[in-house]
């Protein structure tokens, strides 16, 4: 009887350790079939490290449905523990929401701190001082060109220095090659892009170049605003843009991935994953000798200047609801790691967010990407200041350039179209 009693007592404790031992599981929601692959690099490591089963959500791959589930779900308290922000851009409402789980203690403990770059850092820092969202990899901005077009038909590959210069050369493309001159995302179904991938790429280098004021207020009445809606309607109404496309589902697709390799667009906005996602290995449609055919030049200023702007680029999150917080913060750092970055960076064209990156044997392969990240250890590169309400400015962006597409309006018209639906979202009080 006492020998069945601890054989009882043995089994139990097996079984109450062995539930000890069981892995616990981490949801990561992840979207486009190039990113989850990159995260399921890194997937067994973690789940290794921390003893950890992790599962991959797969969201819808457009960034606009993508943002839209994620934010139902995490209305409704069944998100993931951990996911991304589409853009740097979108972490300020996520925030005012009460959806992230700040990380300031965790990621300053962190031993990959340090090799964040500063401007990473900064841009991560909401205005209560606190950290939401891991810098883990960046994205970089600027115009890329065809090289190869230009030279055969004689143009200057040199770089524009203002807006008329830059005006002038998609003229003389047109003029010369007949292929549309140059692209800056525009309309409602882009979604964010026409602001992310274009809009504030010009803004930067105007009279306005910020938009949130010291108290948190938004700009939006000033003359660069008004300046940079005048450049689209030049654009527009010069026919140096295809606009067709642009009023159409998943406007992105004809112009950047069918029309640039084509040569039939030559000039474009694009980051650094152009040489990667878009146009070299990893794309459906790619340029042969893609670095030698593609070239790039800084956004010019209005009058002076010349920007390579930088973000966040779909910068981790944990989810403020999660079963377990303090292990999905160890689960999201890890994604901060080196070979998180260069996974990314393979598959994507994203920049890592670390400066020790540039070491690694397998980024050192990107020869692509190589220099785009020495430039931003030298400091080249700027950034556009966020505050609750981007969300709304995106889609008044949108809005307003839908209309100059459509000939509905001029810059001062689609200004007011900005100003007047954010006002409507946001309240009178926070616009400026």
């Amino acid at each position: 009887m006492f020998r069945k009693t601890v054989l009882l007592g043995i089994s139990v404790a097996s079984v109450l350790a062995m539930g000890s031992a069981q892995a616990k599981t981490i949801r990561i929601a992840e979207h486009r079939p190039a990113r989850i692959d990159a995260l399921k690099k890194v997937v067994p490591e973690i789940e290794k490290k921390y003893n950890v089963q992790i599962e991959v959500i797969e969201y819808p791959a457009p960034e606009k449905d993508y943002l839209t589930k994620l934010l139902t779900e995490l209305g409704a308290g069944n998100a993931p523990d951990i996911f991304t922000a589409p853009h740097g851009s979108d972490v300020a409402d996520m925030v005012a929401a009460g959806y992230l789980a700040p990380i300031t203690k965790e990621l300053k403990a962190w031993d990959g701190y340090s090799q964040l770059f500063d401007v990473g850092k900064v841009m991560a820092t909401s205005q209560d001082g606190q950290i939401y969202v891991l810098p883990a990899m960046l994205n970089v901005q600027q115009l890329y060109y065809r090289r190869d077009i230009l030279e055969k038909a004689g143009i200057s590959t040199e770089q524009p220095r203002t807006w008329a210069e830059l005006l002038d050369r998609a003229k003389e493309i047109k003029a010369k090659t007949g292929a549309y001159g140059l692209l800056f995302p525009a309309g409602v179904t882009w979604g964010d892009g026409a602001f992310v991938e274009g809009f504030r790429l010009l803004l930067v280098g105007t009279s306005t170049p910020q938009i949130v004021t010291e108290n948190g207020k938004l700009n939006l009445t000033g003359q660069g605003i008004k300046d940079v809606f005048g450049f689209y309607a030049d654009l527009i109404n010069n026919d140096l843009m295809p606009i067709q496309p642009l009023l159409e589902p998943e406007p992105w697709v004809a112009p950047k991935y069918e029309m640039f390799p084509a040569g039939k667009l030559v000039v474009t906005t694009g980051g650094s994953w152009g040489y990667i996602y878009d146009w070299g290995a990893q794309s459906k449609n790619p340029i042969p000798n893609v670095t030698q055919v593609v070239g790039t030049w800084e956004v010019p200023g209005k009058t002076e200047g010349q920007y390579v702007l930088v973000d966040l680029e779909s910068p981790w999150a944990v989810n403020a609801k999660s079963p377990d917080v303090a292990l999905a913060k160890k689960v999201m750092l890890e994604l901060g790691s080196v070979n998180a970055d260069v996974a990314y960076a393979q598959n994507l064209g994203n920049i890592p967010g670390r400066v020790d990156a540039a070491a690694d044997p397998d980024f050192q392969k990107l020869t692509e990407l190589v220099p785009i990240l020495t430039a931003l250890k030298n400091g080249t590169g700027t950034h556009l200041n966020t505050a609750e309400g981007f969300s709304a400015v995106a889609e008044g962006v949108a809005r307003g350039t839908e209309a100059l597409l459509r000939k509905q309006t001029d810059a001062a018209g689609a200004q007011k179209i900005l100003v007047d639906y954010v006002k409507e979202v946001l309240g009178g009080d926070a616009v400026k």
